[in-house]
């Protein structure tokens, strides 16, 4: 009990004098968005990942997990990481109101978890989206000081990432060699479909976001089944009304997005090669994806290989 205590008290003084040594520092990027505004946007994914955590073990117990055939220590594991998130939330939210700025509050959720399995890849999927919104938000951030706290974390949630896609699901603990970095409409179009209902006052705290319309991806023939590299797809999203040729991008680490055309305004082959997680966004221009050209996604597709690289 002393030994967290002492490192809650240390969280709290760090966040304190970070806050006082950002005062003096820019507050805005040349886009506009001011760093409270960035940090806000981080303990949104941050309450969302700690209700998540605090949900979820809370509904499966050691024996749940026995049963599905997770090793003792699995769950413990877990509940560290739901601590780590915990101790995020607490941070952003003490450095925030340190520097005079209002916190965001913490939402509601809908997280569907039906099984242990769901819960372990619903979280590898969460902290998968974290490690991509630290990685984008990371140009935002004018101050030196929060751009070292954001690093602080993004390793974390990283770690959290690799175990448990490695050791907790047996895959990679990585895609490659480079974090896909996504902007934060798009790291809000991955959340969004988890939140329920905000407090009214976050959307003033927090950039402006625009979550884009819905993208599931599916192999063809086979809704429940595993999409494959190599193989046909098919998205689901709302098609624009303009008929106009579209595209799929998909995204993977610092690379050049794959544009794949879609047949029949749906249906795309997939690209050989890819591994670990890719994000797919249909666009509606075969070489550019941003908020003009984006018509639906990103939607988060795991090609999970083994260590001789092969996709499984």
């Amino acid at each position: 009990m002393f030994m967290m205590k002492s490192s809650l008290v240390a969280t709290i003084v760090l966040a304190l004098s970070l806050a006082r040594g950002a005062s003096a520092l820019p507050a805005k990027r040349d886009g506009g968005v001011s760093d409270p505004q960035v940090l806000n946007f981080a303990l949104t994914l941050e309450h969302l990942e700690a209700t998540f955590y605090n949900k979820g073990l809370e509904q499966f117990s050691d024996a749940d997990f026995k049963h599905a055939g997770y090793p003792d220590w699995a769950r413990g594991r877990l509940s560290q990481i739901r601590d780590h998130e915990a101790t995020h939330v607490e941070f952003l939210t003490t450095a925030l109101q340190a520097a005079g700025a209002q916190a965001v509050k913490e939402c509601e959720y809908n997280f569907a978890m039906t099984d242990v399995n769901a819960f372990v890849n619903l979280a590898g999927i969460l902290e998968e989206v974290g490690t991509t919104a630290y990685t984008g938000g990371a140009q935002l951030i004018a101050s030196k000081d929060y751009l070292t706290a954001a690093a602080s974390i993004l390793a974390v949630e990283a770690r959290h990432q690799a175990w448990i896609h490695s050791a907790a699901q047996h895959g990679s603990a990585w895609s490659t060699a480079f974090q896909t970095a996504l902007g934060p409409d798009q790291v809000y179009t991955l959340a969004a479909p988890f939140i329920k209902s905000c407090p009214a006052g976050n959307a003033a705290l927090l950039p402006p976001l625009t979550a884009g319309p819905a993208l599931a991806v599916a192999p063809t023939g086979s809704p429940a089944g595993k999409v494959r590299a190599g193989r046909p797809a098919t998205l689901a999203f709302a098609a624009p009304a303009a008929s106009t040729p579209l595209f799929a991008a998909f995204i993977s680490g610092l690379a050049t997005p794959i544009f794949v055309p879609l047949q029949n305004g749906k249906d795309v082959a997939v690209p050989q090669g890819l591994k670990g997680f890719v994000f797919v966004v249909v666009t509606n221009d075969g070489g550019k994806v941003n908020a003009a050209t984006t018509v639906a996604g990103p939607a988060i597709v795991d090609f999970m290989y083994d260590s001789s690289g092969t996709v499984v």
